[in-house]
């Protein structure tokens, strides 16, 4: 059996951020050792996740576990991931496919999170302090509700002050919004800190926005904490998320998501089947039954 490890990334038009992903993708490849490792993108940049999976394959992999590098499994994990190993599935029927689940609240994650709040806060007064922590934003109300406990252990026991969670798109509360919340509690300076891996275009949006906000309310410090970016803590997360998956001990919680639970407001994504058409517009596979870990979400 020859393993590999597949890390996929988001992608992005942004060449600092696809840059700092290939950053983290060294040190990544280092410390796999011998393991032979792929890394693709769902989007936006080259190569590809079906061109990463196709290359491992002609390097002789018979057994791949692909490790999705996001920080919260939203539809990227939950339905675009799948989607990928289905196509490699039916191009590659003698390879073992299987997924890894999402990096997630986990402490290195929250250490990364922290060390860029407290370079941001420096001198600030603790008792003055605000954190606007902002996500993505997305239609996955799982994924959004996650950003909340990963505020509440920031909050818990750091200094880091008050911490007040908000998306920079789809939902909400809006950063501005965030930022309104920090002062209406009597923050003295809030720092606008951002949870994203890597720089993009929205993490471009999200100071643009605070600046904005932050002209229009003089009397709170604004301060912009950094993304937590290819950060070597970030490597010892992505090989326990590969072993996770290769003994079979992959623990996702199912129990709140929108795919497979009728939440309010999103009934109509129980049971919803995903497009399996690959990024070059070749045939569509679609695939609405169940699955296990490593297929499409029940």
């Amino acid at each position: 059996m020859n393993r590999a490890m597949l890390v996929i990334g988001h992608g992005s038009r942004d060449a600092d951020g696809v840059a700092e992903f290939w950053a983290l993708a060294s040190t990544i490849r280092a410390a796999a050792g011998e393991l032979m490792t792929g890394f693709g993108f769902i989007e936006l940049a080259a190569p590809t996740v079906d061109e990463a999976i196709d290359s491992l394959v002609a390097r002789g992999a018979t057994e791949i576990v692909s490790v999705p590098l996001v920080l919260l499994a939203a539809g990227h994990l939950k339905n675009d991931g799948p989607a990928a190993l289905a196509r490699a599935r039916a191009r590659h029927p003698a390879v073992r496919f299987c997924l890894a689940r999402d990096l997630g609240i986990e402490p290195h994650v929250l250490e990364i999170a922290t060390d860029r709040i407290r370079d941001a806060a420096a001198d600030a007064d603790p008792e003055q302090l605000g954190v606007a922590l902002i996500g993505r934003g997305c239609s996955d109300p799982d994924a959004c509700a996650d950003l909340w406990k990963v505020s509440r252990l920031l909050a818990d026991g750091r200094g880091l002050g008050t911490v007040e969670p908000g998306f920079v798109s789809v939902a909400t509360p809006s950063v501005p919004d965030t930022l309104e919340r920090l002062r209406l509690l009597g923050v003295g300076t809030a720092v606008v800190a951002p949870f994203f891996l890597f720089p993009g275009v929205l993490l471009s949006r999200i100071y643009t926005e605070a600046a904005t906000w932050a002209q229009e309310h003089p009397e709170v410090e604004v301060r912009s904490a950094g993304h937590l970016g290819p950060d070597a803590r970030l490597v010892r997360l992505v090989l326990e998320r590969y072993r996770e998956a290769r003994t079979g001990d992959v623990r996702m919680n199912c129990d709140l998501c929108a795919y497979r639970v009728a939440l309010p407001g999103y009934e109509s994504k129980v049971g919803m089947p995903i497009s399996l058409t690959p990024p070059d517009g070749g045939p569509r596979l679609v695939h609405d039954g169940p699955a296990g870990p490593s297929g499409p979400p029940p």
